[in-house]
């Protein structure tokens, strides 16, 4: 492109002219031009993508383009598109493919073994509300040797206004009393609200227990279940598991203390560290404060 311009200005001509005697399209020409330099802003942009990828090692590699995204616009002040950040990463070999590999999911219904509640969210999971919606399931980790292998198993609490696990238990054994652990320590740290919480769950057989209902009631707490087999009523939940899963189940745990301090760290990054592009870049935590500042 260096060379349109010179002969343009050396015989003082027009740019359509010049491209028609060395016969190069107008639009590859004023594309060219546009992107020229391109080279050495991406260097700059590199660089902030390899210091974002080594800030939490072992999770932060697993970001995506978007996120990526999110996190130069806001922390490193870059006015960029998020098709640009693809390209570079995908010629960085640095985009993560873990993600499309199906994993494991624990089933806990065991029939009617209590009340099916009725599915108050109807799918309907987003709210502008700390504290009004919060989903509750169980989901199985494994460790140990492929062919013996162990299992427990992981009950968060999440929080539907901003992602944020509010509680979690992690036991050998899906009781009863494993699910309320969590569930108690939810509600009994709920702040005086304006209206009413609801529990969403499944139909599994911790969910439609007694115990279950009374502790909902004890609290003033609307109780919401999906339908049965109908995973897409509780996909914040299932999403949730997914994204765990991949970001810790990438590699083989020996023992189960291995696996559960590492399913605990994740749990603490995920809260107040792992940025969200639907929280406009920031962390779970991070998110719930800044709105609790506004409205102060």
């Amino acid at each position: 492109m260096e060379l349109v311009d010179e002969l343009r200005q050396m015989f003082q001509v027009s740019i359509k002219l010049v491209l028609k005697v060395i016969q190069i399209p107008r639009s590859t020409y004023y594309y060219a031009k546009e992107h020229r330099g391109r080279e050495s802003n991406d260097a700059q942009i590199i660089q902030a993508i390899d210091e974002i990828r080594q800030q939490d090692p072992k999770y932060t590699r697993k970001y995506g383009y978007r996120r990526i995204t999110e996190a130069l616009r806001n922390n490193y002040g870059f006015k960029i598109n998020h098709k640009r950040v693809l390209r570079i990463m995908r010629e960085q070999n640095w985009l993560c493919q873990a993600y499309n590999r199906q994993k494991r999911k624990y089933n806990s219904y065991k029939g009617t073994v209590g009340v099916i509640a009725p599915n108050r969210f109807k799918r309907r999971f987003k709210t502008d509300r700390p504290y009004q919606k919060l989903v509750i399931d169980v989901s199985e980790f494994r460790y140990g040797n492929k062919s013996q292998s162990e299992r427990v198993y992981l009950e968060p609490v999440l929080d539907l206004y901003n992602g944020e696990v509010l509680a979690f238990n992690i036991s050998d054994h899906p009781t009863v009393d494993f699910a309320l652990k969590p569930l108690k320590e939810a509600l009994e740290n709920l702040p005086s609200l304006g209206y009413r919480t609801t529990v969403h769950t499944d139909q599994g057989f911790q969910y439609q227990n007694r115990r279950w209902r009374n502790m909902l009631k004890t609290h003033r707490v609307f109780q919401s279940m999906s339908r049965k087999a109908t995973c897409l009523d509780n996909a914040a939940m299932e999403s949730f598991f997914h994204i765990m899963k991949v970001e810790v189940m990438d590699e083989q745990f020996k023992t189960k203390n291995e696996l559960i301090r590492a399913m605990t760290e994740w749990i603490d990054f995920y809260n107040h560290r792992r940025i969200k592009t639907k929280l406009d870049g920031k962390s779970p935590v991070k998110y719930r404060e800044l709105a609790i500042q506004k409205a102060a």
